[in-house]
């Protein structure tokens, strides 16, 4: 919770999440189950760092804020700091906003264990997997419009109450596609911002007390801001590390957009490198290259919006979404009803098939692990009716499709 802002709009989906995860911990723990092996939990703490009189000045404030909030959260000044974190560098211009209570996970343990609860129900007729089954189309019901399965490489599959799309960073290109597939546009504007981050295993010549980020990374550049910078790169890289489970170093983070691509590049690991050099002088005495026995780079593509809130909730009513239809307008009178001119000369008319029953989940950028638990629920609840434990305004889908 350190780098998240209290009043914001992610606030209270994020300690919802928060929430849910330490529930899921315990349960763990009531079955006889360590949250440490199961999803490399642990109650670490975490420290946001600043070496700024500014950046002082707002931790101050965000622990202020963070207290106010219900959360227990400390200022460190240079001394505390250097108590907490003795390889960190501290000088007298440097302190703290330390939470004791923040907790961490590893990502690959706790999606292991999520597929292996889920399998459990297997046998219900409740769950099934389709891996490496790309969604080809959506297929839609002749008498309402709605979308009532969806076609994979090799299935078929129904839907009773709803079809969520939680694909990421490739949200947007699955609904344009599916949307072409009927002769319209959909602009859902998620896009791939990649990051880089570095894994040193079973690394013992750092010590690591608790996880850390520098207070910039509360402040990763927009994408305004990368646009107009001088050197015409996207790439911002700001210094993350914690030490999991197993004991090995996870150092980062990058953020850069260039599409798609997912390949490793050497020049953004040292831009990491040095990065956090600057915060763990102890690093510069190693050279990189001598690590490479132990060294794994993690690469994936964070799906960013640009508000910087994800999108949660029903695609709504058409009415409500700016279409481009394939061909040329003739009349529109309430984009409820539209005439246009298609290939064989005749008018298409009728009303713009509706999709009450497609949900979308993505948008998190960072943030998806964190605020998982809290999604999930939220799309549960709204799929069949519930009322929902946050409110759900500040994610509808149509802000972003207006």
């Amino acid at each position: 919770m350190a780098h998240k802002t209290p009043g914001s709009d992610i606030w209270d989906l994020t300690w919802r999440s928060h929430q849910l995860w330490k529930m899921l911990a315990e349960s763990l723990k009531e079955q006889g189950l360590n949250p440490t092996v199961e999803l490399g939990w642990k109650k670490t703490g975490s420290l946001l760092v600043g070496r700024t009189k500014a950046q002082l000045d707002m931790l101050k404030g965000r622990v202020k804020q963070l207290n106010e909030a219900g959360l227990k959260a400390e200022y460190l000044c240079n001394s505390d700091l250097s108590e907490q974190e003795p390889d960190l560098f501290v000088d007298k211009d440097s302190a703290g906003a330390f939470l004791p209570d923040d907790c961490q996970l590893d990502a690959y343990l706790t999606v292991s264990y999520i597929e292996k609860v889920n399998r459990s129900f297997a046998s219900k007729g409740r769950y099934a997997e389709f891996y490496n089954q790309p969604v080809k189309c959506f297929i839609r019901s002749n008498s309402n419009g709605e979308v009532k399965a969806i076609e994979t490489l090799s299935h078929t599959l129904h839907s009773k109450k709803g079809i969520i799309v939680a694909a990421g960073c490739w949200t947007g290109c699955l609904m344009q596609d599916s949307f072409r597939n009927w002769g319209m546009e959909l602009d859902v504007p998620v896009r791939p911002r990649k990051g880089h981050l570095l894994v040193l295993q079973n690394f013992d010549y750092l010590q690591l007390n608790h996880g850390l980020m520098e207070a910039g990374y509360v402040d990763h550049p927009t994408l305004s801001d990368i646009e107009s910078s001088e050197d015409g790169r996207s790439l911002s890289v700001s210094m993350t590390a914690t030490m999991d489970a197993a004991g090995n170093l996870l150092i980062g983070s990058s953020r850069e957009f260039v599409g798609f691509s997912t390949e490793l590049d050497e020049s953004v690991v040292r831009y990491i490198w040095k990065r956090v050099a600057e915060f763990f002088p102890k690093l510069e005495l190693l050279s990189l290259s001598n690590l490479s026995a132990n060294r794994k780079v993690r690469i994936g593509l964070r799906p960013y919006m640009p508000d910087g809130k994800p999108m949660i909730g029903p695609v709504p009513g058409l009415s409500n979404v700016y279409l481009r239809i394939y061909f040329t307008f003739i009349k529109i009178f309430d984009l409820h009803n539209i005439y246009t001119a298609v290939p064989d000369g005749k008018p298409m008319i009728g009303p713009v098939p509706g999709l009450s029953n497609v949900y979308l989940a993505a948008g998190h950028e960072g943030g998806g692990l964190s605020m998982a638990l809290g999604t999930a629920e939220m799309v549960a609840d709204t799929v069949l009716g519930h009322p929902t434990k946050v409110d759900c305004a500040p994610f509808a889908v149509h802000r972003v499709l207006d």
